[in-house]
């Protein structure tokens, strides 16, 4: 059997892509090696690819192991232009890279994560690098629920959240669209909310700092709507859980410079 080479996490933001490299390292009881590749390119002729190759090396040395290459679209952001902008540097890097991931001997799992794969060179997406493309969406009603039950007995120390009178499904219920990034920062709001009045935090406050909260899938519905399309036909669904809808705006709304640049926008 062929040893797996990794995976690409596309997905929407806040949902947990940085976390699943973490969990599989966990899982497979691996060392994680975070790869920054802004960190590679150097002021001086050849040391960018020279430190390409000795982080390469390192992940190598340490073998079994997961590299963990996180948000790689913006490591890779100067691929398309490097020959005008720096002599190539970026492009040679980035094949150095590709070469390594299709010819490694040593059993290195690389998982990449991105936001916008339309910012990723189609070399990188091909079969021999990635075993597969995951498109982590947004939390079902189950997983909000696992979510909001993990992050309240997380932030209410000794004390059971059912002590306090917590309806999760009622929480997840008024959390369609929220990613768990979202649901935590308003458990958050909603203790300092009660730390300000000097008493226990209640349900009520979570479900004020719900409303007062515009999450993403709000902000950019446009633009997830047409991720969720497009990774239904060309990617891998990381969750089993029927997709909830989003309600795009019906109001004609000004638009954001980078959702005017994003080709998943009619």
């Amino acid at each position: 059997m062929t040893p797996p080479k990794g995976v690409l996490l596309l997905g929407v933001q806040g949902c947990g892509k940085s976390l699943i490299a973490k969990a599989i390292a966990s899982e497979w009881n691996l060392p994680l090696l975070k790869f920054d590749l802004g960190k590679v390119f150097g002021g001086f002729v050849g040391e960018s690819e020279a430190n390409i190759r000795k982080a390469l090396n390192i992940a190598e040395a340490v073998s079994p192991s997961i590299l963990w290459i996180d948000e790689i679209e913006k490591g890779l952001s100067g691929v398309a232009s490097s020959g005008m902008t720096d002599s190539g540097t970026t492009a040679r890097v980035f094949g150095t890279m590709l070469t390594w991931m299709q010819e490694k001997e040593k059993p290195v799992f690389v998982i990449a994560t991105a936001n916008n794969i339309e910012q990723l060179p189609p070399e990188l997406l091909r079969k021999g690098r990635f075993d597969e493309i995951f498109f982590v969406d947004l939390p079902g009603f189950n997983s909000r629920k696992e979510i909001w039950e993990i992050h309240l007995t997380k932030r209410l120390g000794n004390r059971r959240y059912e002590d306090v009178n917590f309806d999760l499904d009622r929480l997840s219920k008024e959390s369609i669209g929220y990613s768990g990034a979202e649901i935590e920062e308003a458990i958050n709001e909603a203790l300092y909310t009660a730390y300000n009045q000097d008493r226990e935090v209640k349900l009520d406050d979570i479900i004020k700092s719900l409303k007062n909260t515009y999450p993403l899938s709000k902000v950019m519905a446009e633009s997830i709507n047409n991720l969720r399309r497009w990774a239904k036909i060309r990617a891998r669904l990381a969750s089993e859980e029927e997709e909830e809808s989003i309600m795009a705006p019906t109001e004609k709304i000004p638009k954001l410079k980078q959702e005017i640049a994003n080709p998943f926008i009619d």
